[in-house]
């Protein structure tokens, strides 16, 4: 075979703008995943009556997939990843390159080139990547990946669309069982007979869940990947997108500027920490801040920021623990101005707490869908705080999974201020914020607790905090309007507000 070095595989194609399908039935979108090798397919499947994803990857023929099993049996038994130094994806797939091209001399095989591309997407994928799984993963619109066992769809939760059943599924329990193994491998953790569930991050930073036997899951081993975003979403697009209102989230500005106690709460999947990480935009350049997860999940793009992730014991005597309680304590000794912490659930709520009522702004999630299970949750085992402790919270955002104008999605359903909490857990609450599913509406009633907290704290006139508020209204919306969503530049022009509000408001024509 001729030698070519013009394999090109781009994990990384642009990402196409999709729109909102009001009419399912005429659904026919393809996009590109893996270039030019993989796409995807979302179209309506008529004969089931529902729209479906399907992967799109090269047909091999018969002579091309035993061509493709020699190669991959042989490579089993040399390769080794771990001798490529630098291990950036370029180096590992000229090493893959370079491993089959060696085979395929040995073995005396004659194929063409445009053979060899195709089973090198194969090798690409299989060993460098997860198997079947790796266009999904290269899907930036997926949020959520789901197998439920052998002979059963995968399926998918795609940012627009929504639950979507693929055309991709495990057919044996030896290769669902080998596949949960890889991933407990990638994920740097141990899943066995003895060990059958598997709770870990892989080197993307997504959160996988796995079960590895029939005595756990009746269909066999499975696996629910909650894929990590790597650039997180923006106020803008939140506000573009109806989750939440440009006054809400000024609000949000205003009250981590002064720093206040915030927790945001939901059902699974609501856009708890897609928010969390939208409000910490408006963090202060300038400020400390340290966040603590159970699975990697925040991506703050600031340089002041320590991130820490608790560890799960190795072996069965919980050798290495390192819990959300124990890295909560530490951190309020490495001085942050705000501790983030992706989700509360048990012991580590009172220590947060504690830190909160010590000066320490802190912004945290928990799952709850109101004010009234947010407090039983934390008055009742495992967390058992005293009802009193909830005073210290500023304000609860109840954000709710909802369907809106015929559309599964996300709203930021209301938000509540603590205006007291007695020790028998009676609380006394102000609803500044809510929104009305009838309409797909906000409303603002003008009227806020927490503002009054900032103007007594800091001494400043409710007049001042309020033209403060408006001008950020006026900002946000400025901003969504003009379409600014990329990251950075978000970033950049809020902290560029904070060193000269007038300057930049003149600039963008803001009266």
């Amino acid at each position: 075979m001729e030698e070519k070095n013009n394999l090109l595989i781009n994990t990384s194609p642009a990402i196409p703008r999709l729109l909102r399908i009001q009419d399912k039935t005429k659904a026919n979108i393809r996009y590109t995943l893996i270039s030019p090798y993989a796409s995807a397919h979302i179209f309506w499947d008529k004969e089931n009556s529902e729209m479906v994803y399907g992967i799109e990857e090269p047909i091999l023929d018969e002579k091309e997939k035993e061509i493709l099993e020699k190669i991959e049996a042989g490579m089993k038994e040399i390769i080794n990843l771990n001798v490529v130094v630098e291990k950036s994806q370029d180096s590992l797939i000229n090493y893959i390159d370079k491993t089959a091209r060696m085979l395929i001399d040995e073995i005396g095989l004659d194929i063409s080139e445009n053979t060899y591309k195709k089973v090198f997407y194969y090798l690409f994928r299989d060993f460098i990547g997860l198997n079947k799984i790796e266009p999904l993963m290269r899907d930036y619109f997926i949020e959520d990946i789901e197998c439920n066992g052998i002979n059963t769809p995968v399926y998918i939760i795609h940012r627009l669309y929504r639950s979507l059943k693929t055309n991709l599924r495990f057919n044996s329990i030896d290769e669902l069982a080998s596949f949960v193994e890889k991933l407990a491998q990638r994920a740097s953790r141990y899943i066995s007979y003895a060990s059958p569930i598997l709770d870990g991050t892989l080197p993307d930073g997504s959160r996988v869940n796995a079960t590895y036997t029939t005595d756990i899951t009746s269909k066999g081993p499975t696996f629910t990947i909650r894929k990590f975003t790597k650039i997180p979403w923006t106020p803008t697009q939140l506000i573009a997108s109806n989750t939440l209102s440009p006054e809400m989230m000024a609000y949000f500005w205003m009250l981590i500027q002064y720093k206040s106690n915030i927790l945001i709460t939901g059902g699974t999947a609501s856009g708890k920490t897609t928010l969390l990480n939208a409000i910490s935009f408006f963090i202060p350049p300038e400020s400390r801040v340290v966040s603590i997860e159970d699975t990697r999940e925040l991506n703050l793009l600031r340089e002041n920021w320590l991130p820490s992730v608790a560890r799960t014991a190795i072996g069965l005597g919980k050798f290495g623990e390192i819990d959300l309680y124990s890295l909560l304590k530490n951190s309020f000794r490495q001085n942050p101005d705000y501790v983030i912490v992706g989700e509360v659930r048990g012991q580590e709520a009172y220590v947060l707490f504690q830190g909160m009522a010590s000066g320490h702004a802190s912004i945290s999630t928990l799952h709850a869908d109101s004010v009234d299970t947010v407090i039983k949750r934390l008055e009742t085992p495992p967390i058992e705080l005293s009802p009193t402790l909830l005073n210290i919270l500023d304000a609860v955002a109840v954000m709710s999974h909802v369907v809106a104008n015929k559309q599964e999605t996300r709203r930021l359903r209301e938000v509540t201020e603590i205006v007291n909490v007695s020790p028998d857990g009676e609380a006394i609450t102000n609803t500044p914020f809510s929104w009305n599913p009838a309409e797909d509406k906000f409303y603002f009633k003008k009227s806020s607790k927490t503002f009054e907290k900032i103007s007594e704290r800091y001494g400043i006139s409710n007049e001042k905090i309020m033209y403060d508020f408006s001008r950020r209204v006026r900002l946000l919306y400025e901003l969504t309007k003009r379409k600014i969503f990329d990251a950075h530049m978000v970033q950049k022009i809020i902290n560029d507000f904070y060193k000269n509000p007038d300057g930049l408001l003149q600039s963008m024509g803001i009266q």
